[in-house]
């Protein structure tokens, strides 16, 4: 058999790179036992639209049978739109949601234990401080899994496209639980070759990660009523406050129970002794947790039929479709008189403008602007947030609200770093997140965007600017409570809606792909932050800087350059349009007439 039709016409160099591509993932999956039936083309399943008939020579479809088959498209369409919430959309908010809670954990506890492993690793016999990680090597593994974040969202959006969304979720999974143990496992008789494979499970890590945006976001969308849907994906994103919480809380509880059994004193008084040799197991123990909340939903994944948007408009099954949603939501749709599979074969005599791809004039014209505003409100809103959250230890040891390293054993630096760490999300990260959830189908993202933008760089330009009245004992209080605020601002704002939009607006076929674009930006963007923030923020006087970094220009500075990133994002808002109380039909101009290709990327 085939493994891809021959009548595919490419018309780009692009077109023929993306065949290619597909190509060779469909013969690695027919190998591992997990090739879809094979995709027909535009050729062989006709978009049942009304408007589409006089493009179309068909060899013995009768008129009512091709409007038997446009009917049961708008029936699934219409009653997706219309139905009541249900326990499903519930479980499905956990399941995918749990998938967003491993990310976050994942994603941030590496923060949480950089300065212990320095320690352990790159201590320096007589030296006054405690041992930090290089430069190199604490930007490789900060930022290594964002890069694989980036490779993973940009693949696993194509393949969902491709193969289905259902089909390649439960791999991302799998990925995830794998690197999460395999980086607790890292191993090496040297501290640059542990170093090496921690990067190398984390870049797999952040690969699998890196599919669960694109395709929870999608799955979610798809399956949600136009009334309540952006509550629904918010829910699913917002379980990374708990992630980042569970993250913080976690460290908390092993670090503790590790104080208490191997008591150590401070660095200034013993600067061995100071990190007790079973440090080397509570970073390991933290960084495997994260396997825990993946592995515990792999099997209710794999359970999730197909979304019915996709079965319907991109699959052309539209009896499997309704046979789905009769499952899982509790609604029994009439069935329309089934086609026999041989009368339903055509030949396309002109195409429509609908049967555009990715990259092609038509969908500039349609999307061109939408994308170009999601991948960049995405990628500024992640400068920010990422420096902040990757970094908090860093500006909380700069306005002195944790003690210097040399005043604290290895175990209590990291118990009070976590412990800084959890209070923010508790109080800012968290209420962001389901205050979002509470008000985005009431005010729609646009506002939320720009409200969360605005007050970001309010926030920021008034901790940057007052920056030595914040570092007084005194004022410590008033910084926790500003910064903490710019993390509400952040999840009640542009964090949540740059996840939530880009699932809404661009059609079914290319949906999971542009989202998968859209977060690929947003981490290219974490990724500026990581790196950029690291050798930004060190002191001008380059005597004061981290040992191994050149000077920076400052906490103060970086953070007005935060500021700056922030009044950029809310430009750029304008070009995303709003998408409340519209169906993804509506959005992405589906029924503007024209056949629906099975997805021409």
């Amino acid at each position: 058999m085939m493994l891809w039709p021959v009548d595919v016409r490419l018309t780009s160099a692009m077109e023929v790179v993306w065949s290619i591509c597909e190509l060779g993932t469909r013969a690695v999956l027919r190998l591992l036992m997990l090739t879809p039936a094979r995709s027909r083309t535009c050729c062989e399943r006709p978009l049942i639209s009304s408007r589409s008939r006089r493009y179309y020579k068909f060899k013995g479809l009768k008129s009512k049978d091709f409007n038997a088959m446009a009917n049961e498209q708008n029936v699934v369409l219409s009653t997706l739109d219309k139905a009541k919430t249900q326990l499903y959309h519930f479980t499905t908010v956990v399941i995918a949601g749990m998938g967003f809670f491993t990310d976050s954990y994942d994603l941030f506890c590496i923060s949480l234990v950089t300065k212990l492993l320095g320690r352990i690793y790159f201590h320096v016999e007589g030296s006054s401080k405690p041992g930090t990680l290089p430069p190199n090597v604490a930007a490789a593994v900060n930022g290594v899994a964002f890069c694989g974040t980036l490779v993973g969202q940009l693949f696993f959006g194509w393949l969902g496209d491709r193969l289905g969304r259902k089909r390649v979720y439960g791999i991302t999974l799998l990925l995830m639980v794998g690197s999460s143990i395999g980086s607790g496992l890292s191993f090496g008789s040297s501290p640059k070759a542990v170093m090496a494979t921690l990067c190398f499970f984390r870049f797999w890590l952040g690969f699998g990660i890196g599919g669960d945006y694109p395709l929870s976001a999608t799955i979610m969308a798809e399956y949600s009523n136009k009334r309540t849907r952006g509550a629904f994906i918010a829910a699913v994103f917002a379980m990374q406050g708990f992630g980042i919480l569970c993250g913080g809380t976690v460290a908390i509880l092993v670090s503790t129970i590790f104080r208490a059994l191997f008591p150590a004193h401070a660095y200034s008084v013993d600067p061995t002794g100071s990190t007790v040799p079973q440090a080397d197991y509570v970073w390991r123990i933290i960084l495997m947790f994260g396997a825990v909340p993946a592995a515990l939903t792999f099997y209710w994944r794999m359970k999730m039929p197909e979304t019915p948007r996709y079965t319907a408009l991109v699959a052309k099954n539209h009896q499997k479709a309704c046979q789905d949603m009769s499952k899982v939501l509790n609604i029994e749709i009439q069935a329309v008189k089934e086609v026999k599979e041989e009368d339903q074969k055509v030949v396309v005599v002109d195409q429509r403008s609908n049967s555009f791809g990715l990259f092609s004039s038509e969908f500039l014209a349609r999307h061109g602007l939408h994308l170009l505003g999601t991948t960049t409100t995405w990628f500024l809103v992640d400068i920010a947030y990422y420096s902040q959250n990757l970094f908090q230890k860093d500006i909380f040891s700069a306005v002195g609200w944790i003690p210097p390293a040399k005043t604290m054993s290895a175990l209590d630096e990291l118990f009070k770093i976590a412990r800084a760490q959890t209070l923010i999300a508790l109080c800012g990260t968290v209420p962001g997140y389901w205050v979002t959830v509470a008000l985005i189908d009431h005010i729609g993202r646009f506002a939320i965007q720009l409200i969360g933008f605005f007050f970001m760089s309010v926030f920021m330009f008034a901790l940057a600017i007052p920056y030595q009245h914040w570092t007084q004992k005194a004022n410590h209080i008033g910084f926790v409570v500003m910064y903490a605020l710019t993390f509400f601002f952040a999840n009640f704002g542009p964090n949540s809606t740059t996840f939530i939009v880009p699932a809404e607006i661009f059609p079914a076929r290319l949906r999971s792909t542009c989202h998968g674009i859209s977060a690929a930006s947003g981490k290219a963007g974490a990724i500026v932050g990581a790196f950029g923030f690291l050798y930004a923020s060190q002191n001008q006087d380059k005597s004061k800087a981290d040992p191994g970094y050149p000077a920076g220009i400052g906490m103060r500075n970086s953070l007005l350059v935060l500021a700056f990133v922030n009044v950029l994002g809310i430009f750029f808002t304008f070009l995303v349009p709003e998408s409340k109380g519209k169906s993804l039909e509506e959005m992405s101009r589906e029924e503007e007439g024209g056949q629906e290709q099975p997805n021409n990327v």
